[in-house]
């Protein structure tokens, strides 16, 4: 194991995921919406979204989506419909939680909890692939992860420990989004959030308007 080659991808990982984005966004909007069990789901779709860009890139794949402007094109509008559908649903929900506030004169955040969907299968799937699309049709993840392969580790890297890279790199996302999911979902901290959760929604879908904007910029 080349220790220096994998602290440098560690450490490169650590800044993009904790940095504000997309699956930042979901993980927090699904944990709010229905609990730990959504965010954690949630979570996994975008540890499995890393994962089908491991891939990708250790098959070279992510050299040819880069190098083909059409190709890349193609990846970058799919991104940005996909974050403007969600934002407009953050944007949605917020609307309709406004509007009942001031219908109902008060904020009452125990009725998101007790309104919230229960566990189910159907659930960890929308979860699951609202998470996996998210990040799996990002086209920075598309760069950074082909910046990683071909920049920082060392051609002469055997595939065996390139591929090991690509495992820390999903468990590693899984693990820094689930703990996310597990502190938001806590229900003292979810209530507490809650009581928010208007200005949060609107603020998360401007966001995710913002980060479409970009891309197709």
């Amino acid at each position: 194991m080349n220790w220096v080659e994998f602290g440098t991808i560690a450490v490169a990982h650590l800044f993009a995921v904790a940095s504000p984005g997309p699956d930042f966004a979901i993980v927090l909007r699904q944990t709010l919406k229905n609990g730990s069990f959504a965010g954690l789901w949630s979570s996994a779709g975008v540890a499995a979204g890393i994962g089908l860009h491991v891939t990708y890139c250790l098959l070279g794949v992510a050299l040819l989506i880069a190098s083909s402007p059409t190709l890349f094109l193609v990846l970058k509008m799919g991104a940005a419909v996909l974050l403007v559908i969600l934002g407009g649903q953050s944007l949605y929900g917020a609307v309709r939680e406004f509007k009942r506030r001031r219908e109902t004169s008060e904020v009452d955040a125990e009725v998101f909890v007790s309104e919230a969907e229960q566990p189910s299968m159907s659930l960890a799937r929308r979860a699951f692939l609202t998470g996996f699309t998210t990040n799996g049709l990002n086209p920075k993840a598309t760069l950074f992860f082909l910046a990683l392969f071909s920049v920082v580790i060392d051609p002469a890297t055997g595939f065996a420990q390139q591929t090991a890279y690509g495992l820390y790199l999903v468990i590693a996302t899984f693990a820094w989004f689930a703990c996310l999911a597990l502190l938001v979902g806590r229900p003292r901290v979810r209530l507490v959030v809650l009581s928010a959760a208007p200005v949060i929604d609107s603020l998360m879908g401007l966001i995710l308007w913002v980060i479409a904007a970009q891309l197709l910029s």
